[in-house]
């Protein structure tokens, strides 16, 4: 008989993906044979792997206290959810873009499902440890309800806790923050992502090992220098001028792009365009005929036939035309070879007037080969030192938007154009889950404008409260009061952010992208948990006959199933009214839902013929998953024949809330 499964907190559809679940399966994808009754017979996989798992205790890494909990916390599913605020917002039916509110913990387990593998880029400045507060509590029971004392929705009122060397912790409570949280934006980061992660010296040590733990030391690309105080912390022995950025990829398959070089720097030019003179020998002594000597081999130049600028013309082989000969030359006067083979040399023009490879007689009657190079990027260097990159030009930035002194050391909005310029392409997705003063969106925003490029940007901020009686943040909660704002450093992330957006718009008329963002909120789940009284059953059966959280709305419901199943949060809605019920259509018909009350025997059957035949007209790609609230339907006949009809037609996934 066909019926409609109930989902509540206990079922894997109303939690965030189960990470641990996850990885068990693709073990058991690869190594079957490993997995019996009850478990998995360690001996047997360790056999598998050639005997190659270390279970002794001491081993090369990084341990401190708290990092099996850490590493738990991060494995541990989120129950919450993240409710919908379109007044909040700017261009809530268009913009791609998400801002959320939120302990980024429960936020990073909440979009797993919906967003797992398909980060391009991750940019985050974490909070440095200087001793300030900084650290969330996080709660191994229950994260939501940490997460709510923290910002005041519920009493309790923790704070960030402190973190003095004085504690004997100081590095520990640092990593025991970011080490779940970098587990977690692994996951999201697409095959070919990579993560930038800002850095000062008190952890960078820490962060390298922590990445190449959770990453895997292979996949590390750089430690950059990023100069970011010209005159330096002059209050020390050394007055320091840096800091780092900390890059690793997602795999072997991620890559950066190479930037644009700077001003007129081909200084060459013929018919074809302008152009540098790159050697075409390999200097260096490592390489040479002793070990490359497909590399090693004559050219000859002739001395009368030229090229548009007067350069000698080459050839492969000796001929009337053709007769001084050259071979390659190390910088120790041994034989050497050439960075080409001699195939790559036939494969291009070395004959007419804009030829790719020619010849140039030195002072001293020798020759060189060169190769004619067109090339106008230039791969990034591991020590940016451009004034544009330095903190103070980020807290410029954040004065012509009107905003002085609402954020302390904002990061330079070219610093992250930088990074999105050689770490992201066209429709690619940014995260940065320490949003702060929200310089990613300007950049991603900025940089879109440049390109005419849709890249999309997802900010998770947590929503402290600020006390103008803080001396730290009075100049923050001051603007807030001015603003009419609730004293949160979410609430001023979101205003930069729209000023930032007007801002592109003024700057760029032509420019018709993506300036706005969707807000949303981390609340505790729509659906109740069942909590009874054994003292007074009969008023707990009444308090949970409604399965969803009182005061939440029907748009509240829709997106924490959007966050459940997998589907993005800016994915397309559709609306329909049937038999005058209301009926959601998400992602195309992937996902149907009708959470309204008065489902009665007569409406039923009218109601499913609506969705069944709207449902076709969509025609999903995937199986359709339809939803109804459990308390709509009258009685037990009317679920029953919902989900028969349904059933009949070809939608067998139906569940209820």
């Amino acid at each position: 008989m066909a019926d409609i499964k109930k989902l509540d907190l206990n079922d894997p559809d109303t939690r965030s993906a189960d990470i641990v679940a996850g990885n068990v399966e693709a073990l058991k994808a690869l190594f079957p044979e490993a997995f019996k009754e009850g478990g998995i017979d360690f001996e047997v996989l360790k056999q598998l792997l050639g005997g190659a798992v270390d279970d002794r205790d001491e081993k090369y890494g990084l341990n401190w206290h708290g990092k099996r909990k850490a590493r738990q916390i991060a494995l541990t599913p989120s129950t919450g959810t993240l409710l919908p605020c379109p007044e909040e917002s700017v261009d809530w039916d268009t913009t791609q873009n998400l801002m959320i509110e939120g302990d980024n913990l429960e936020v990073l387990k909440l979009m797993q499902k919906s967003y797992a593998g398909k980060v391009k880029l991750i940019y985050i400045d974490p909070p440095y440890n200087t001793g300030g507060d900084f650290v969330y509590p996080d709660d191994f029971g229950d994260g939501i309800r940490n997460y709510l004392e923290i910002t005041g929705q519920i009493e309790g009122g923790r704070k960030l806790t402190s973190n003095p060397e004085t504690s004997g912790r100081f590095h520990t409570e640092w990593l025991n923050m970011i080490y779940p949280r970098l587990r977690l934006a692994r996951a999201l980061l697409s095959a070919n992502g990579l993560i930038f992660i800002s850095c000062d010296d008190n952890e960078i040590e820490n962060v390298r090992f922590i990445m190449s733990e959770l990453f895997g030391e292979e996949n590390f690309f750089a430690q950059i220098i990023v100069q970011s105080n010209k005159r330096g912390q002059t209050y020390k022995d050394v007055a320091k001028t840096h800091e780092y950025l900390v890059v690793y990829g997602r795999s072997d398959e991620a890559s950066l792009f190479e930037l644009p070089k700077e001003g007129d720097t081909l200084p060459f030019e013929d018919s074809k365009g302008r152009f540098d003179l790159w050697e075409l020998r390999n200097r260096n002594p490592k390489f040479g005929r002793h070990n490359r000597p497909n590399l090693y081999f004559p050219f000859y130049v002739s001395p009368k036939l030229t090229d548009d600028n007067g350069y000698s013309l080459i050839s492969l082989v000796r001929d009337d035309e053709f007769t001084i000969e050259v071979t390659p030359k190390n910088s120790e006067g041994k034989d050497g070879c050439w960075r080409w083979s001699k195939d790559k040399v036939r494969s291009v023009d070395t004959s007419s007037g804009t030829a790719v490879v020619v010849a140039r007689q030195k002072r001293d009657g020798e020759w060189n080969i060169y190769e004619k190079s067109r090339k106008s990027t230039t791969k990034p260097k591991s020590i940016w030192d451009e004034t544009s990159v330095i903190n103070e030009q980020g807290t410029t930035a954040l004065g012509a938007l009107g905003l002085a002194g609402a954020f302390d050391h904002p990061k330079p909005v070219e610093l992250i154009k930088k990074i999105v310029a050689i770490a992201t392409d066209t429709d690619d997705v940014i995260l940065d889950f320490f949003a702060g003063s929200g310089t990613t969106a300007q950049a991603v925003m900025e940089y879109a404008s440049i390109e005419n490029s849709s890249r999309r940007f997802i900010l998770v901020q947590l929503p402290e409260p600020l006390d103008d009686s803080i001396a730290e943040q009075s100049t923050a909660a001051k603007w807030c009061s001015k603003l009419h704002l609730p004293h949160t450093i979410a609430e001023l992330t979101k205003e930069r952010l729209r000023r930032a957006a007007d801002k592109v718009k003024s700057d760029n008329p032509m420019f018709s992208g993506d300036t706005g963002f969707r807000v949303f909120k981390l609340a505790s789940s729509n659906i109740c948990a069942w909590e009874p009284n054994p003292a007074d059953l009969e008023n707990s059966l009444l308090k949970n006959a409604e399965h969803l959280a009182q005061g939440r709305t029907e748009a509240d419901v829709l997106y924490e199933l959007l966050l459940k199943l997998g589907l993005d949060l800016c994915v397309q809605i559709e609306q329909k009214e049937i038999t005058g019920k209301t009926v959601h259509a998400i992602g195309g018909g992937a996902l149907m839902a009708c959470l309204a009350d008065g489902l009665t025997k007569d409406v039923v059957e009218k109601l499913s013929a609506g969705i069944v035949a709207w449902q076709k007209k969509l025609s999903p790609a995937v199986d359709t998953r339809v939803v109804f609230k459990d308390s709509g339907f009258a009685d037990d006949i009317a679920k029953t024949n919902m989900a028969a009809i349904l059933n009949q037609n070809g939608i067998t996934d139906v569940r209820s809330l």
